[in-house]
């Protein structure tokens, strides 16, 4: 089944130049010309992938993203044609998981979007006795879900990916370079603060107390790593 792609954007030339290209790739395309249109078709119909520009009509990107986040956990890429650090952070922070500065090159974004659909196959294939316990906290490696004391954690693509990262590698401290590397698994244009956003956020969601963290720790001019150690 062809991998549907909602593309939100008001310049009608790069919608049509994406669709064009992605369709050619075998993707089934959708369109909005607004935030409030963006809504309304994701809430009328399924979607694997989100490309999602800043500046909309009518409600802003970074509100569409919030919305969608309300419901879902379907990968997001913002596009932004400021090309400013806040617009790029500002995305991050509300639950995008990659963003590109517009103009940008098709192929990359061609890139990107397959690097996404492969993680999420390669995670649907894991084996099924990766239910990963620490402590009160579970990690349900074949749906992708969270949960904390029984209660029901809502991660983003890349929060989640993190984390495993993390679990999986307990004790180990990763450089902010080797997370991108290891997570966004590809030449990634942006810099070490991406990894900060997503780490203070995933924090934020499975961490009591965010000044006292249980699971994740900063090592200072290094890194972060994970324990399961009381």
């Amino acid at each position: 089944m062809s991998k549907r792609i909602l593309l939100v954007d008001d310049e009608p030339l790069i919608i049509k130049g994406l669709r064009f290209s992605l369709e050619q790739d075998g993707y089934e395309i959708d369109s909005a010309c607004d935030g409030e249109e963006a809504i309304d078709k994701f809430q009328s119909s399924i979607f694997d992938l989100v490309i999602l520009d800043v500046m909309l009509p009518k409600m802003s990107g970074i509100e569409v993203c919030q919305r969608i986040r309300e419901t879902s956990n379907v990968p997001i890429i913002m596009l932004t044609a400021k090309g400013e650090d806040m617009d790029k952070i500002l995305g991050l922070e509300y639950g995008a998981d990659d963003y590109m500065t517009k103009p940008f090159n098709i192929l990359e974004v061609k890139a990107r979007i397959k690097t996404i659909f492969r993680r999420a196959t390669m995670s649907a294939k894991v084996d099924e006795k990766k239910i990963i316990r620490v402590r009160d906290m579970e990690v349900n490696v074949i749906n992708r879900s969270v949960s904390l004391a029984g209660r029901d954690i809502k991660l983003t693509a890349k929060e989640f990916d993190l984390l495993l990262m993390f679990i999986t590698n307990r004790g180990k401290v990763f450089s902010r370079e080797s997370m991108l590397e290891s997570v966004w698994k590809y030449d990634y244009m942006g810099d070490a603060r991406t990894v900060d956003v997503h780490i203070r956020r995933l924090r934020e969601k499975i961490e009591r107390n965010t000044a006292k963290p249980e699971f994740i720790f900063t090592k200072w001019g290094v890194g972060y790593y994970f324990t399961d150690k009381d």
